[in-house]
């Protein structure tokens, strides 16, 4: 009151938040609180600060103390840091207080729940694109709810807001055919952030606000491929992302931003184009003439896993972005605090720049929601802060300007910035691991074989385009040692360019080889600059030198220094290449000066020095020496020219010996025993093929070293003349001597164990009669070698080294053993008592009214191959057989299986009976269908002893074992309940978080269809049904999804070769499931030719029209005759969104009151057909791999059939589709007009609506696909669905239904309540008594 009345203005820095208060000093010295009366009345001296905790001490004069330092930076007037001083001012703020960035911008705009009208605005208008989502545009078409956010992030404690430009390059704005407008808009976008910066920073000159050009990561990735078809595509060019990046620069630097902040990568290589684009811009454009503003990168680490989605890890990140010198480094996005913090920890433990972090507020919800509020937020960064990690702190999805005031007060201002780590002078390299070079890792094998120049193998692979099967080689140098990739195109005949971009974006992909840095290599430098700009790691380029001219050499290495590439220097001039130590001294020290000079300033730990390996004992006298000069050349370089490397490639070495592989890689090992030792810290070596010095034999060595230390004047004729009687030694023929490997040569014990390891069947009956006659019993063959190999079997299975496949194969070999076996042990019983002993007794089952048993039987093999003795009772199996033949074999442990949801009752009532019954063994709950969840809620409960859900057959092993282990089951039972008491708790506190909407409420937003305003559906050929018998199988081959074919057998890839066929390329499951999709090829091509199985199908269509959410069936087109109704749910959780529908199958058929004729299909098709009978051939075999597999193929061509029934109903029987040309890959991924759900999936769980399907189209009569009690569908290899043919239709999910839409439902279909109830069991919102 006082200030106003005097007319006067003071900078109050007001520290409440620290439980202090304003304050005055009155004239008699004593400090009054600003909200005091006398206040008013006393003169101000100064403005100060008094503690209201009395143990506290006054906090005196904080303006002029804690902001002085501000003042030196800030033009007040201009409400802007003074020109030319943003990168001190920002090294001054981040080394006193740790900095603010806003939070989310899209979280924001979605607030303000804005229309496709917002984003047009009337510069837009008639755009021909729609614009609903395009979030940047709004700077020019709503630029006022821009700059309200933005001020509302500055007010909330933000020193930086990013500009509203994520996808303000012109690659991501072709999305809406707004390419043209990319400058305007991150001018605009700038200037719309500027107005705010300003703004507050006039209002709180303290505290300036600054304008982060934000460019993101675009929508398309340099370093991943769009057609699953082929890994080496791409969607976009090097020059075309530098290009785009640039002109969004141009845009943000006329805007006037303050730093750039380039943001959300996922692909690191986009990154480096946006870096090089920077420096292109301000370096080449604007001729360095204006300093590039301090640059900031933030990365995101897409899983747990702790990778970016190109692959890489947090320190591979970092270190291919280095180069460019970012003024602070971080991650955002993707992931919550908690699970960012070992990434971040990673990166404050080698960022040599500031850290920062900006997370979402948690991980997304199932809805797509982020559930973190301010102070949960808070706590999940603590963690940042109290560990001394950050230097700036901001937040991503679903933060808000309360998240930013809520760190910015509690974490930011309470602790300590954290401070950068110091240089590192080590060579740092990266592929999707970081390499980097220490003094404790004397030498880098630089993989050779990928070179044309030095392996005829790669260069046939490589002229005849066989670039997948070149990468075997690459993955070979990987697995052999080879720490960085050396990869060469160099020949006459080849298109360099081409052949090194088609292999290393082959190699990126993969990430058994893209582990390890990349060397490019090529005598010309445009070949190795086009390698460099494919991969996202940090490479070596191999190479330059002096003899383009020193212009040259220094405009080439000005370039890859912006590429942020360590460099080989050739020691070659002008005047020729180093031969003598002297010419290799002197053109290293020359070309050292040159790079680390300030006008290059090239990393001196990044520059490799190639002084020349060259040829010796050729028989020229002057050649003799080389070897030692390279050696003395190499210790001055380490001594004299600091940090720099030195390498050389070792083939050149032993070039006269060609030929002679054995005698070359030895006079390799011993060149470099001793190069080594003089501080050779790489070279371009067969990693592989070295052998270790102490090996080479002794003689040997004494030649190679008398020649390599050119000891005496015969040392080169003494070495040719072992190299000749060498060459006329025919058992050598100057290849490796190999040891044969034939394992039919061991014993029969060990032939045995190796048949089993490799699942050979070929010789198993004559070695199991063999090792009979050998041992005294035939238990001894089973109990000694058979069992021996299925141990080895189990513990590499259980390691992860062999392949479902694999061990399948091998438990056929163990069958067959013990089938030979099986009369003799009878009689051994007999005479000696004797029975085999096993882990235990598991009796599986699938439960009744299922016929599914692949995972069942998958599962029992992976058992069986551990020791567990077995007991399969089959499918449909009732409970009164299961728990009867439990007690007959004395079962150690139950195992029920179901895929359908009904299944889950059954499970549950078998639990139910158990109790009741008195069992004391454990019980297993696996298939498709089951759930942790539901296992821990449902059936658990229902049963006293150990209940568990196993998720697939890997881990079946463990949990029998533990179950089984006397000394472990006790803890490990207890773990089990505990983690299953939380999860009933989690589900208990979801039933009461979820929101429903009543049934009437529902009803009242449906999913609205204009039909009349659609074309007006078009009338099938024909109504009622079509039987096709002996469908072509042929046919269906090229329909076939792989994908679940290779789920059945447990092959899973890891990114980037998840899917097929990319499943091949994988470095752990590839090869496996290549033979095993080689094998289903095979077994198809039988199944086809022997009409193994038989494909039939029924398509119906009928007249149809919606009844609220019933559909009518008319019996023809007449619509007087009412056939039935197909009841459909409607979706009740919660919409808060008031124009999202609630939806059902019911709304994409036209109404009975509109008028319009409209029409419904349906159809059912098997390949089941046949099955049994292969099946008991195969099982008369005991090859229980083939059971497998036919299954398996049956499945999926029934799916394949229902694919090829679909196409031929859109384009032909219904025509609604005539002009579709998708390829199958698009049919898989749902591109197709319509939709075709199935009863018993999430559009409609309710599996009693295919009674109705049967019904209408007689569907066991004319095919005899049947339907089990529980609707199963038999045979097993079976798939139907309803058609919807409105292109308005879509999948959904019905969700929860409430206890009103099931009395509904129940009252339409005449059913009984509790009935309606145990059929949408799982579907229930509420539990049923």
């Amino acid at each position: 009151p006082y200030l106003r009345r005097q007319g006067l203005a003071v900078a109050v820095n007001c520290e409440r938040g620290m439980g202090a208060c304003v304050c005055v000093r009155a004239r008699d010295g004593t400090l009054v609180p600003e909200e005091s009366e006398d206040s008013s009345t006393r003169t101000i001296e100064e403005v100060g600060v008094i503690s209201t905790d009395e143990k506290k001490p006054a906090m005196q004069a904080s303006t002029d103390s804690k902001h002085a330092w501000v003042k030196e930076f800030v033009d007040e007037k201009a409400g802007r840091i003074k020109p030319g001083m943003m990168e001190k001012y920002l090294h001054k703020l981040f080394q006193t207080r740790i900095a603010v960035l806003d939070g989310a911008m899209g979280t924001m705009i979605q607030g303000y729940k804005l229309e496709e009208e917002d984003f047009r605005g009337e510069k837009f208008k008639e755009h021909k694109a729609p614009l609903k989502g395009n979030n940047d545009i709004l700077v020019l078409t709503r630029p006022e709810i821009i700059t309200e956010i933005h001020e509302k992030y500055y007010r909330a404690g933000a020193d930086f807001c990013e500009t509203n430009t994520f996808n303000g390059t012109s690659i991501a704005q072709a999305d809406y055919e707004l390419e043209h407008i990319v400058y305007e808009l991150n001018k605009a976008a700038v200037e719309v952030c500027k107005a705010a910066a300003v703004k507050l920073t006039k209002e709180q000159p303290h505290k300036p606000r600054l304008v982060a050009g934000a460019i993101g990561p675009t929508n398309k990735t340099l370093s991943m491929s769009p057609d699953v078809e082929d890994p080496s595509a791409r969607a976009v060019t090097w020059q075309e992302v530098v290009k785009a990046y640039k002109e969004q620069i141009r845009g943000l630097h006329d805007g006037g931003v303050d730093v750039y902040l380039v943001e959300t990568v996922f692909d690191t290589l986009n990154a480096k184009a946006a870096c090089w684009a920077l420096d292109e811009f301000y370096q080449d454009d604007l001729k360095g003439k204006v300093p590039r503003p301090p640059l900031i990168i933030s990365g995101t680490i897409t899983d747990r896993s702790g990778r970016t989605f190109s692959g890489q890890t947090t320190e591979a990140f970092y270190t291919s972005l280095a180069h460019a010198k970012p003024f602070c480094i971080g991650l955002n996005c993707a992931l919550g605090a908690r699970d960012m913090r070992p990434h971040i920890a990673s990166l404050s433990n080698i960022a040599e720049c500031y850290v920062h972090a900006y997370p979402n507020a948690g991980l997304p919800n199932a809805m797509g929601g982020y559930d973190e509020d301010d102070k949960d937020m808070v706590e999940s960064c603590r963690d940042f802060f109290s560990s001394g990690f950050m230097n700036m702190i901001g937040g991503c999805c679903g933060t808000t300007p309360s998240h930013i005031k809520a760190l910015a007060e509690n974490l930011a201002a309470k602790h300590p910035p954290r401070k950068p780590q110091p240089i590192c002078t080590n060579m740092r390299l990266s592929g999707l691991e970081m390499y980097e070079k220490t003094d404790n890792i004397p030498f880098i094998n630089l993989g050779e074989r990928c070179n044309i120049a030095g392996s005829r193998r790669f260069k046939r692979l490589i002229v005849n385009k066989k670039y997948e099967d070149a990468l075997a080689i690459a993955l070979d140098q990987v697995e052999t040692g080879a720490q960085v990739l050396d990869i060469n195109m160099d020949d006459g005949l080849l298109d360099g360019v081409a052949a090194m971009q088609k292999f290393l974006k082959l190699i990126v992909p993969d990430p058994a080889i893209a582990k390890v840095p990349i060397m490019v290599d090529s005598s010309k430098f445009h070949v190795c600059e086009a390698g460099i700009q494919v991969v996202q790691g940090k490479c070596i380029f191999n190479s330059i030198s002096l003899k383009v001219g020193e212009k040259l050499f220094k405009e080439q290495a000005k370039r890859l220094k912006r590429y942020g590439c360590a460099v080989v220097v050739m020691a070659f001039d002008e005047k020729g290449q180093a031969a003598t130590k002297g010419e290799k001294i002197r053109i290293c020290e020359r070309a050292y000066k040159i790079l680390t000079a300030p006008d290059i300033d090239f990393p001196p730990w990044d520059i490799i020095f190639d002084p020349n390996i060259l040829t010796i004992a050729t028989g020229i006298a002057e050649h003799n020496n080389y070897a030692v000069d390279f050696i003395e050349a190499t210790n001055w370089i380490r001594t004299n020219l600091p940090h720099a490397h030195v390498s050389g490639g070792l083939s050149n070495l032993s070039f006269s010996f060609r030929g002679m592989n054995h005698l070359r890689e030895c006079m390799h090992a011993a060149f470099l025993f001793h190069a080594i030792s003089k501080g050779m810290d790489m070279g371009i070596v067969n990693a592989g093929a070295l052998p270790l010095y102490t090996d080479i034999d002794k003689d040997l060595l004494v030649l190679l070293e008398d020649a390599i230390l050119n000891k005496h004047e015969k040392a080169t004729e003494n070495l040719l003349d072992y190299a000749e009687k060498e060459r006329e030694n025919k058992s050598n023929r100057g290849g490796k001597v190999r040891a044969k490997a034939e394992w039919r040569n061991k014993s029969v014990e060990d032939r045995l164990t190796y048949a089993l390891i490799k699942g050979i069947v070929k010789h198993i009956d004559a070695d199991t009669e063999e090792c009979r006659q050998k041992l005294p019993s035939p238990l001894e063959v089973i109990e000694g070698p058979l069992m021996k190999g299925m141990s080895t079997v189990g513990d590499l299975f259980g390691a992860g080294k062999m392949f479902l496949p694999q061990v399948i194969k091998s438990a056929r070999v163990m069958k067959k053993a013990v089938a030979y076996l099986i009369p003799f042990m009878e009689a051994a019983k007999k005479a000696s008592g004797q029975v085999s002993s096993n882990a235990g007794t598991v009796l599986l089952a699938t439960v009744k009214g299922d016929v599914h048993d692949i995972g069942k039987n998958i599962v029992g093999v992976v058992l069986a191959c551990n020791n567990f003795k077995v007991v399969d009772i089959g499918v449909m199996c009732p409970l009164d057989k299961i728990l009867a033949e439990a007690k007959k074999c004395n079962a150690d442990i139950i195992g029920l299986s179901g895929l359908i949801t009904p299944s889950l009752d059954e499970m549950v009532d078998v639990a139910k009976e158990m109790a009741k019954r008195g069992f004391k063994v454990p019980l297993l709950i696996g298939g498709a269908t089951t759930s942790r969840m539901h296992t821990a809620v449902k059936i658990s409960p229902r049963y006293q002893d150990p209940v568990v859900h196993v998720l697939d057959a890997s881990r079946a092993v463990v949990v029998c074992s533990n179950l089984l282990d006397k000394k472990q089951k006790e803890d490990y039972v207890e773990d089990i309940r505990e983690l299953y008491d939380d999860l009933r708790e989690e589900y208990l506190e979801g039933l009461s978080d979820i929101k429903y909407a009543s049934l009437e409420e529902a009803r009242e937003r449906p999913y609205v269809i204009d039909f009349a305003k659609q074309s007006t559906p078009l009338t099938p050929k024909f109504l009622g049904t079509k039987v096709y018998k002996n469908f072509d199988l042929e046919e269906l081959v090229k329909y076939i999804d792989w994908n679940p074919f290779f789920q059945t057998w447990q092959l899973k890839g890891k990114y980037p070769n998840r899917n097929y066929p990319k499943i091949f390329n994988d470095a752990k499951a590839g090869k496996e499931a290549k033979r095993v999709h080689g094998d289903a090829m095979e077994m198809i091509k039988d199944i086809v030719k022997n009409k193994t199985l038989e494909c039939r199908m029924v398509v119906g269509m009928y007249a149809a029209n919606s009844d609220g959410d019933d559909i009518i069936v008319y019996s023809d087109d007449d619509r007087k005759k009412e056939v039935c109704r197909f009841y459909t749910l409607r979706q009740q959780v919660l919409k808060e969104d008031k124009n999202e529908p609630y939806m059902a199958m019911s709304d994409f058929i036209a109404p009975k009151s509109s008028g319009i004729k409209d029409y419904i299909g349906a159809f059912a098709v098997s390949t089941g057909f046949g099955i049994e009978k292969a099946v008991k051939k195969y099982e008369a075999d005991h090859d229980d791999y083939k059971v497998i597999m036919i299954k398996a193929i049956a499945d999926r061509l029934a799916e394949a059939a229902a694919e090829k029934l679909h196409e031929m109903m859109r384009t032909d029987l219904w025509g609604y589709a005539k002009g579709e040309e998708l390829s199958v890959q698009d049919m898989l991924r749902v591109k197709y007009q319509g939709i075709r759900p199935a009863p018993g999936y999430p559009s409609q769980p309710d599996h009693t609506e295919k009674r109705t399907m049967w019904k209408l189209m007689d569907a066991e009569g004319a095919t005899s696909i049947g339907l089990t009690e529980h609707l199963a569908m038999t045979p097993a290899a079976s798939v139907s669905a309803l058609c919807f043919a409105n292109p308005k239709s879509k999948y959904f999910a019905v969700g929860k239904i409430c206890k009103d839409q099931v009395e509904d439902y129940a009252a339409r279909k005449k059913m009984e309540v509790k009935t309606v109830e145990k059929w949408l069991s799982t579907d229930l919102a509420y539990d049923r008594k």
